[in-house]
């Protein structure tokens, strides 16, 4: 049955420059079982929506050699071109972000998509962009279920949805099992010491509904770019928490920031990972 849980890698812990194979290998040779794609909203990553037969090829060719695969899409997209933006036309561009990666995933064999938990990012949030963000959302978990595709919900830095428990309002609001809770260790982390509250009581709110969970380092007030075990995450309880949940997928989430010794650090974060995963799991 091999291994009794996933460890994926963060695309964006790696140099951009690298091709598809260059990822998947230094992946692998790090000690990861796959990687989580990375579709932002910058044009270079969304131009990734409409690939060629030829690129969506290479990738499938280079998944088949390096014996790797791109298991999940982190679907950033949605802050440029949210689903409860107040502008009508970005409206349509979301719901349109949202079939295309549905549609890449089915091609690429990726079976989950985590979605951005914000109504919107750059525009101030309402009445009516909250009704339009959870009108669009039903119309996007009937694409998932169309295609098989699951979708969970990451846990953000802004109080819009920085928690499980305010994920599960709109998970239960769709009442989809397409949809879930796929949240952030360390958003969590920064959203439980806001609000005084546990955080593993805050995950036990999304049983039946986890995905999978990133595993990101943070520090009070900062969400990214902390190495691990500089912060304040305690990854043994979490991991404990979310293996008690179910949860058997993971993401080792951290940055390349031009570090040299890049291929070190993910040796690193894999190592670090697995011990509280591996912990978690006797």
């Amino acid at each position: 049955m091999g291994k009794s849980y996933q460890l994926g890698l963060y695309e964006k812990a790696m140099p951009s420059a690298l091709t598809w194979r260059e990822k998947l290998t230094a992946a692998k040779e790090a000690g990861f079982d796959y990687v989580e794609m990375s579709i932002d909203e910058t044009d270079e990553k969304l131009a990734r929506l409409h690939m060629s037969a030829a690129e969506m090829e290479e990738i499938r060719a280079a998944m088949r050699t390096t014996g790797i695969l791109f298991g999940s899409i982190c679907l950033s997209g949605h802050r440029k071109y949210p689903l409860g933006s107040p502008d009508p036309a970005k409206q349509v561009r979301s719901i349109e972000i949202m079939a295309d990666a549905i549609d890449l995933a089915v091609e690429l064999g990726i079976r989950t998509i985590q979605l951005a938990g914000y109504d919107v990012y750059y525009d101030k949030g309402t009445e009516e962009t909250r009704a339009a963000f959870a009108r669009n959302l039903a119309k996007s978990a009937l694409l998932a279920a169309r295609s098989g595709v699951q979708l969970g919900f990451e846990t953000m830095e802004t109080p819009f949805m920085d928690t499980v428990e305010k994920a599960m309002h709109y998970v239960d609001l769709v009442d989809s099992p397409y949809l879930g809770v796929y949240p952030d260790s360390g958003n969590l982390t920064n959203a439980a010491l806001i609000y005084g509250k546990s955080v593993l009581d805050d995950m036990e709110t999304g049983r039946g509904h986890m995905v999978a969970l990133h595993l990101k380092e943070t520090v009070p007030g900062k969400y990214r770019e902390i190495p691990f075990g500089t912060g304040h995450v305690d990854f043994d309880a979490i991991a404990r928490k979310a293996w008690a949940l179910g949860v058997r997928r993971y993401v080792g989430e951290f940055w390349y920031i031009g570090s040299a010794d890049w291929k070190a650090d993910l040796a690193f974060a894999n190592t670090f990972l697995r011990r509280a995963l591996d912990a978690a799991a006797e």
